[in-house]
């Protein structure tokens, strides 16, 4: 599975953080937070270009955990792979005594493994049983969603975390059906959705699964909550000179990305102050200009970095510290 999975933008993400992980320093080991482990493409790499860097990688899937020690296995003694949620991110440093990292990175939306894997669920081209859980020790699976949730507010993650135009008719079609039988496969609700999207709306768009289907993924991981909580965090366990690089997969990802770091690269002070005092000064510098995208070359090569955008920023100030 290693030798098949290519890891999106893996270049520019290396020239990215490697600055922040490289140091004149012997004695020095820089840390990489992974956020999002996956199988490792992105980790082993840095680990090989950046040498005396030690990776901190989580995820909460323990079969991507799995795969990744393996492919890791060379850099055992500069590994420490966590099954834990990217938003857990303070309690996982607080848990190993580090305050500060080099280096963080999250590539957000599913791993190759998730993809790759049938019975996951996560494909509208596939039927599978109605999972989706990137951690399969949590409860909530897709199909509860689908037979459980009230229509209206299947119809507001569709419409909020699918950006689906359909969601009413869609999520009425679902309740319709479930009352006959629960849905329990994707096929049947790919059936479903088809039978509620109007003919001349399935002509353009891409498969007319494909928003509801990323919906639902959304909601049974919490991803966008998780989200917003890791970012700030994020950011605060930076060490001035480190560097965060996120790969995000569709515009709700990307929003919330842009926003944490234009804030962060912004001064807080008042418009009308001639002067900013250090403490309002901005935490980052933007490393990016907008949204990097993959080069034609890779998306035609790769088709899964076809909807990538990479922003990257580092921490030039602490206002905690300029404030002491």
């Amino acid at each position: 599975m290693t030798e098949q999975h290519v890891p999106v933008m893996l270049t520019e993400i290396t020239e990215l953080l490697s600055p922040a992980l490289t140091t004149d320093d012997s004695a020095a080991s820089p840390v990489l937070v992974d956020c999002t482990l996956g199988l490792g493409g992105h980790a082993a790499a840095l680990l090989e270009a950046c040498p005396q860097a030690r990776l901190i990688g989580l995820d909460r899937d323990t079969d991507a955990l799995a795969v990744a020690r393996q492919r890791l296995a060379p850099y055992a003694d500069r590994i420490d792979l966590v099954h834990a949620v990217y938003d857990e991110l303070p309690d996982v440093l607080a848990d190993r005594g580090v305050e500060r990292v080099q280096g963080i990175l999250l590539d957000l939306g599913l791993s190759s493994l998730q993809i790759d894997r049938t019975d996951r669920g996560f494909a509208y081209a596939t039927d599978a049983p109605l999972d989706m859980r990137m951690d399969r020790t949590e409860p909530l699976t897709a199909a509860d969603v689908v037979n459980t949730y009230p229509v209206r507010d299947l119809a507001r993650i569709l419409r909020e975390y699918g950006e689906e135009r359909f969601a009413d008719r869609i999520a009425s079609a679902i309740g319709r059906e479930r009352d006959r039988e629960p849905i329990t496969d994707s096929a049947r609700l790919v059936r479903i959705i088809i039978g509620a999207v109007p003919m001349a709306a399935q002509r353009t768009g891409g498969h007319p699964a494909k928003r509801t289907f990323q919906a639902l993924r959304i909601e049974v991981n919490r991803e966008l909550d998780a989200l917003r909580r890791v970012l700030p965090e994020a950011v605060a366990a930076l060490e001035i000179g480190g560097r965060i690089a996120v790969l995000a997969y569709h515009s709700l990802e990307d929003r919330l990305v842009k926003q944490v770091l234009r804030l962060a690269s912004s001064d807080r002070a008042p418009r009308d102050l001639p002067v900013v005092p250090p403490e309002l000064g901005p935490e980052l510098v933007l490393l990016t200009r907008g949204a990097q995208r993959p080069t034609a070359a890779e998306a035609a090569a790769n088709p899964r970095a076809a909807s990538a955008r990479l922003r990257a920023a580092r921490r030039i100030a602490d206002p905690r510290r300029r404030a002491a």
